[in-house]
C-alpha cells in the first residue's frame, strides 16, 4: 500500500516510499487536506496565510479530516510553542534544524501505528 504522506515544508519533501503533496501556503494546505485525505500532515507553523497552528485546529475540528496525524515542523522552538502545538492537536513537533532520519523515523512511528 503507498501511504500518502502530505508536507508543506519543502525540507520535509524527501518521500522514500511515500506520495508527497505540497501546498504553498495554508489555505491550500487546508483544500488539500479535505481534498485528498492524506495519511499524514507535515506542516510549518511560519505558513502564509493560514499557521500551522490555525490549520491544525482546523483540520482537528473537522469531522473529515480530525484523523489525519499531524507533525509539525518549525524553527518555533520555545516551550511555549511546542506547547501551543500539542494544544491545537498536533500529534508530534520537530524543532528545525532537524535530520531528515528522524523526520522520517517520526513518520514510519505515526504510520505504524495505523
Amino acid at each position: 500500500m503507498t501511504r500518502t504522506c502530505w508536507s508543506w515544508s519543502p525540507s520535509a519533501s524527501s518521500g522514500r516510499g511515500y506520495t508527497v503533496l505540497q501546498a504553498h501556503d495554508g489555505e491550500e494546505a487546508w483544500e488539500l487536506a479535505r481534498d485528498a485525505q492524506p495519511d499524514l500532515a507535515v506542516l510549518d507553523v511560519l505558513m502564509p496565510k493560514l499557521d500551522g497552528f490555525e490549520l491544525t485546529r482546523r483540520i482537528r475540528a473537522d469531522e473529515a479530516t480530525r484523523r489525519i496525524p499531524i507533525i509539525l515542523l518549525t524553527a518555533r522552538a520555545q516551550d511555549a510553542d511546542v506547547q501551543q502545538g500539542f494544544d491545537a492537536g498536533a500529534d508530534d513537533y520537530l524543532r528545525k534544524p532537524f535530520s531528515p532520519q528522524e523526520l522520517r523515523a517520526r513518520v514510519q512511528a505515526i504510520l505504524g501505528r495505523r
